[in-house]
């Protein structure tokens, strides 16, 4: 009697898990944007599907929470093969961002240790942070390299597109750091009259800047870095890369400072 009911209870348990797997296999057909003649599942078993899944709904949640710990595995990859690039590979890394210097390498030879920074003109923790980052960049020239990334957030910051267009432009004038220094300085006037006085203040060429920021170069540029952010799952701004270290937030020269002790060679 109890090897019976033992082979009952396997039984019930293989027709449960079978008709749960069935359950998000049909939850992620109807959440797969498929044309209508691709998909065909009958009613039947559907509300069989539903009916189990009534009868166990913490299956649902055991399965979110199991998705939840594979995206998170999936984003810690992600993350820590951007790291592993920045020392492995930084020239790919860097790719046409904005840096704080052209030498990769210090005055003895050494390679220097790369401060990615992703920030939106526009977003006020970055502003706050900027004067950290330029302190702490002038502080270690010969060891430290900045590298800005572009991730503006245009749901909620009207100007942190045009403003990185902008600042893009600048760049390939060779400004790029006393414009991004004078957009955060000056962020509550963000606007097309700040762009352009701006860039006359810094002596640019202004055909080639009203080129440049409005050229397919600028978009894809700042595409490319908003599609590596996101690949990242970087929710906000400013977020910081040092090393083998991450960090976000309206950061200040100690936090800068504590970091970097903590990465440089022994």
């Amino acid at each position: 009697m109890n090897q019976l009911r033992h082979q009952f209870s396997q039984s019930a348990g293989s027709r449960l898990r079978a008709w749960f797997i069935a359950g998000l296999l049909l939850l992620l057909v109807c959440l797969t944007p498929l044309p209508a003649e691709a998909v065909s599942v009958s009613p039947k078993l559907e509300e069989q599907v539903l009916q189990v899944l009534r009868q166990h709904p913490e299956a649902i949640l055991e399965s979110v929470q199991l998705y939840q710990q594979q995206q998170q595995a999936i984003v810690q990859e992600a993350r820590q093969q951007f790291l592993y690039q920045m020392q492995s590979d930084p020239e790919a890394l860097i790719g046409q961002s904005p840096t704080s210097g052209s030498a990769l390498t210090n005055s003895k030879g050494e390679p220097k240790i790369l401060l990615v920074e992703f920030a939106d003109f526009q977003c006020s923790f970055c502003a706050q942070a900027q004067p950290a980052v330029k302190q702490f960049i002038n502080k270690h020239p010969d060891q430290v390299m900045l590298v800005y990334k572009n991730f503006p957030i245009t749901a909620i910051h009207p100007e942190a597109m045009p403003a990185a267009k902008a600042a893009w432009a600048a760049n390939q004038q060779g400004k790029f750091l006393d414009y991004y220094e004078a957009l955060y300085k000056r962020q509550g006037e963000l606007g097309e009259a700040l762009y352009v006085s701006q860039a006359e203040a810094l002596g640019l060429d202004m055909e080639q800047f009203e080129r440049d920021r409005n050229s397919t170069a600028a978009a894809e540029s700042i595409a490319a870095d908003t599609q590596l952010a996101t690949s990242l799952q970087i929710e906000g701004t400013p977020f910081f890369a040092l090393k083998d270290r991450t960090f976000s937030g309206a950061v200040q020269l100690t936090e800068l400072e504590q970091a970097f002790a903590l990465v440089q060679p022994t």
